[in-house]
């Protein structure tokens, strides 16, 4: 039987096209340029580490190869590569448009590794050949004047920089250990050039000395730090880069405590990289931070007549007020959700998983997002909302939707993150303010949920806490907003009402805010536990109503729903059975398994069968804890509170029921 086959595949069949792929070297060199380096003319793929101008910095054929890279050629070619200028390094391999095996992948990892090691051998002797040079050129160097064109130019004195033969004038960088590592040069129109080879990362030098108590400027170059010194007569530490200003804030922080005032004075360049940076050394490692109010760094500042000295140490004379003149401006609390959410301040909910809390969360910001007028009667301010998502993006999709249908929301000015991050490190912090500044629109809540997703480091750790909690204080600074946890509560049932992990989380908080999981008998209860500047508000009871989502079908054909938070009436409290109640309805109960004994017309047992019933029934672990209950001078427990509420007296080998009302009502039930 024969057929066309071109009736079958619709036309004249031909196979799909091979795809093309640029040779592995050339994909290294798109590579490199996509990370913001100058590749090399040419590459090879040889296993040896290469070194190449990387077009960071520098003059070119001078010798100032920052750039390297290793790559191997066998099986799929791949290797690492990056800049020792800027710090930068990363993986490479090349694309040949399919998943690798098992065996191609494991082969990869170990051509990395080999990659990495010769990066970090190479490394190692180059930093070890350029501490020893620089060591040599630094002490044949002389001794600056003020009259070198660099230091005339920028006004400042030299501070212990040294000079060259060639005229240029040097100043040094030293390990956090205090060994000289590099030195960086300077020509007379402020050209910079570091000593190749040398150790930058980390490195600093401190001009002026600690011999007085007072603050510790941080600073990017020398100049700067030398004019700050000049004006404040304190020591100030030169970082020589932005990036560099988290580490050395680090290492300064670690080697002067606590207590010890930094001041990290940042240049204010139009990328804003200056401040950048600062910014996350201060929410590591706490410091505080500066910068000129215009363009430029503190020496531009203060050569074009800016008061430098009131910028870095402004007045304190209005530091300390009288009391009365103190309470006497009303500062009335201001509030994103009237009595639930301040505004400025930093809000934590928490509950069990699955009780609740985020959909509670979500009611708040959703609320202020779709700029709703009242949350359950209270006053709700419109606002931006950022909301931070580390798990549950699925779900979260359908209870947004489902909450615009059963509030009638059209636009909402909320953004969520498509993933976590670690948001207690320089990276973290830094994704989520560029992230944030990229809306154009201030958010007025920031919501972390959870916190366990966005925490790098253990919940229990005072320090890991305390990293956490600067990253979001740094947050509420840096945005003017207020900034909210979701977190869990402990596992034990103690510990259902207060957050997991550290104190440090409760001390730190303006507001926070317990979610009780609904019962059979009872609606989910939002119980305020803190409230530092205002009175706690009254408990709010609420259910989760199911919402049909219209137009969303799952796989099945079937309507998709999800949950929106109901309001409801406060459950009526039964009353609580007294104590005094349970020690008779036990009594009554040992009374019966001990053969409802009578004397005298009334009821009695004895000291051992009520021993007996304690221990059998599970009531008493142990005899000694069953005698100890029978105490007559253990008044709140059985004998002694009864014994004390006229109910029982002694008799004989036990005790006999002397209440009238009591006695009756037993031996009724017993005839």
């Amino acid at each position: 039987m024969s057929g066309n086959l071109s009736n079958i595949f619709g036309g004249p069949w031909s196979p799909p096209p091979i795809p093309i792929y640029d040779p592995p070297e050339v994909q290294l060199k798109r590579a490199m340029e996509a990370a913001g380096l100058t590749p090399p003319a040419a590459v090879f793929l040889d296993g040896k580490l290469h070194r190449f101008q990387s077009g960071t910095k520098g003059t070119p054929g001078k010798g100032d190869k920052t750039g390297w890279y290793v790559a191997f050629p066998e099986g799929i070619p791949a290797g690492r590569f990056g800049c020792w200028r800027l710090g930068f390094e990363a993986p490479w391999r090349a694309d040949v448009g399919r998943e690798l095996t098992i065996s191609e992948q494991m082969a990869n990892t170990r051509r990395l590794a080999e990659a990495k090691a010769l990066r970090d051998a190479e490394i190692t002797k180059t930093r070890e050949v350029a501490a020893d040079t620089v060591s040599s050129i630094w002490a044949s160097c002389m001794a600056a004047s003020e009259a070198h064109p660099y230091l005339a130019r920028k006004g400042i004195a030299p501070n212990g920089a040294r000079v060259t033969s060639d005229g240029r004038l040097v100043v040094p960088l030293y390990t956090p250990e205090g060994t000289l590592a590099s030195i960086q040069y300077i020509d007379g129109d402020g050209g910079k050039l570091y000593h190749t080879g040398g150790q930058t990362g980390g490195c600093f030098w401190i001009v002026g000395t600690m011999d007085d108590p007072g603050p510790l400027y941080i600073a990017e170059g020398f100049a700067t730090a030398a004019t700050i010194h000049q004006v404040t007569g304190r020591p100030c530490a030169v970082a020589y880069s932005a990036s560099n200003l988290v580490p050395v804030t680090g290492t300064l922080r670690e080697r002067h405590g606590a207590l010890q005032e930094l001041v990290i004075v940042a240049d204010n360049d139009a990328s804003g990289v200056g401040l950048r940076y600062a910014d996350q050394a201060s929410a590591k490692h706490g410091a505080r931070v500066i910068s000129p109010p215009v363009q430029g760094d503190a020496n531009d500042y203060a050569q074009g007549g800016g008061d430098l000295a009131g910028l870095l140490s402004p007045p304190q004379s209005d530091w300390l007020i009288p009391a009365d003149d103190f309470a006497q401006s009303p500062a009335p609390i201001s509030w994103l959700v009237k009595h639930w959410l301040q505004d400025r301040a930093l809000i934590m909910v928490h509950g069990p998983s699955g009780g609740g809390k985020t959909f509670v969360v979500l009611d708040w910001c959703l609320s202020m997002a779709a700029s709703l007028p009242e949350w359950n009667g209270h006053k709700v301010k419109p606002g931006a909302v950022v909301y931070l998502a580390g798990e549950g993006h699925h779900g979260l999709r359908g209870r947004v939707a489902a909450w615009k249908v059963a509030r009638g929301a059209t636009r909402l000015t909320m953004w969520l993150s498509r993933a976590g991050c670690d948001l207690n490190t320089p990276e973290g912090y830094r994704r989520v303010v560029e992230s944030v500044r990229a809306l154009g629109e201030l958010p007025r809540l920031i919501v972390v949920d959870t916190l366990h997703r966005f925490l790098l480091g253990d919940e229990n750790s005072a320090q890991d806490a305390k990293s956490m909690l600067d990253a979001c204080n740094a947050l509420m600074a840096e945005f003017d907003c207020s900034v909210l946890l979701v977190h869990h509560t402990g596992v034990s049932e103690e510990a259902q009402h207060r957050a997991r992990g550290s104190s440090a989380w409760r001390g730190a908080l303006d507001i926070e805010v317990s979610i009780i999981p609904a019962k059979a008998d009872a609606p989910m209860q939002i119980v305020q536990r803190k409230s530092k500047d205002a009175e706690l508000a009254q408990s709010v009871y609420a259910t989760l109503e199911s919402v049909t989502i219209p137009g969303w079908i799952d796989e099945d054909g079937e309507a998709v729903t999800s949950a929106v938070v109901q309001f409801a009436e406060a459950p009526v409290e039964r009353e609580k059975e007294s104590a005094t109640a349970k020690h008779r309805k036990l009594f009554e109960n040992a009374w019966w398994a001990s053969g409802a004994e009578v004397r005298e017309g009334k009821p009695y047992v004895s000291r051992s069968a009520i021993v007996s019933y304690l221990m059998e029934s599970g009531i008493a672990k142990s005899e000694a804890s069953a005698k100890q209950a029978i105490k007559p001078s253990e008044t709140n427990r059985l004998i002694g509170a009864l014994t004390l509420a006229e109910i029982i007296a002694p008799y004989e080998h036990g005790w006999m029921v002397i209440c009238g009302v009591e006695g009756s009502a037993m031996l009724m039930r017993r005839n």
